[in-house]
């Protein structure tokens, strides 16, 4: 009888603890931590496939992810990548993949009337750092033009495009990313069979939503396709920035994100920990001139350089009402 009773309770002590690892549900009533926000996504294994017309169905509304929940985690920027203007999107998990001792990677769906698409999103330390969108899909998926991402076994992400034209023609364009140690996603290739390629992604700023306080940050430009941009470090003496350059019509390229010691009233420093990268910044009245030490070839094209000037874009002026006398 002693032995049938234990044998009950282990059972009992089973089923609570079963019930105690219940992933939370993530509706905007909910308070929820980034871990809880993570373990929401199941885990994936390697390598990860996904195809525009995986995309078509809705999902299960009871794994739903509530808007303001992602709203907690992830920059309004790159929500805005998820629908179309105006409307709100239907954000649901798909998967993680982990690495072991480093970042996390969030493969999510939205869904609206007007939009569906999959993103990947990368946390590390218990903090988003970017996102890749993948894959986007505004109709219905059509015979003659596919698209698909795949992440390999090495975390390397290729995107996908193939079209047929009525004369049996396949076209394709293909895109191949690797996520670095600076927090970015780096396009290492890309190829095509057709004449012209067909619109590049809208550049994101991923410093772009941190404070701007001191004297020395900004969004300096040559245009809309080379920026260089800086913003309030993690400590006194420091500051973030992000550059992304396109030289030679595009054939050449260039991205870093990283945090700079400021070394002078007007220069800072940038050098990798556990590399060979190393930038100057000079600093004079409305532009920052770059200037590369050491190799940073691990984020940049071969033939091209981070270097050049760049003028800040004028802030906003802030208007009021003047106060009476």
């Amino acid at each position: 009888m002693l032995r049938r009773t234990r044998v009950l309770w282990v059972f009992f002590l089973c089923i609570l603890a079963s019930c105690s690892q219940k992933k939370k549900q993530l509706t905007d009533d909910s308070t929820v931590t980034v871990q809880e926000f993570v373990d929401f996504f199941p885990t994936i294994s390697l390598p990860v496939q996904l195809a525009d017309s995986s995309l078509v169905k809705k999902p299960n509304d009871s794994i739903r992810i509530g808007n303001k929940i992602i709203a907690q985690f992830i920059p309004d920027s790159v929500i805005t990548q998820l629908t179309v203007k105006g409307s709100k999107p239907q954000i649901y998990p798909i998967g993680k993949v982990s690495v072991k001792d480093g970042e996390t990677y969030l493969f999510v769906r939205s869904f609206s009337n007007a939009k569906k698409a999959a993103s990947l999103l990368v946390f590390d330390k218990d903090s988003f750092v970017t996102a890749l969108p993948l894959l986007n899909l505004s109709t219905a998926p059509k015979a003659n033009d596919l698209s698909s991402a795949v992440m390999d076994n090495k975390y390397t992400i290729t995107i996908n495009r193939q079209q047929a034209s009525a004369s049996g023609q396949l076209t394709y364009n293909k895109k191949v990313y690797v996520y670095n140690t600076e927090g970015l996603f780096t396009l290492i290739l890309t190829e095509s069979n057709a004449g012209t390629t067909g619109p590049t992604t809208e550049l994101q700023n991923p410093v772009d939503t941190l404070k701007a306080s001191h004297k020395l940050t900004g969004d300096y430009f040559q245009d809309k396709k080379n920026l260089v941009s800086v913003r309030d470090g993690s400590k006194p003496g420091r500051l973030y920035f992000f550059i992304h350059f396109e030289k030679d019509g595009g054939a050449c390229r260039g991205e870093l994100k990283g945090e700079m010691a400021i070394t002078g009233a007007n220069t800072g420093r940038f050098t990798e920990n556990n590399g060979t990268c190393a930038i100057d910044f000079n600093f004079s009245g409305n532009t920052v001139k770059l200037k590369e030490l050491e190799g940073c070839g691990s984020y940049r094209d071969i033939k091209c350089f981070f270097e050049g000037s760049y003028i800040r874009k004028k802030k906003p002026a802030v208007t009021g009402t003047k106060k009476k006398k």
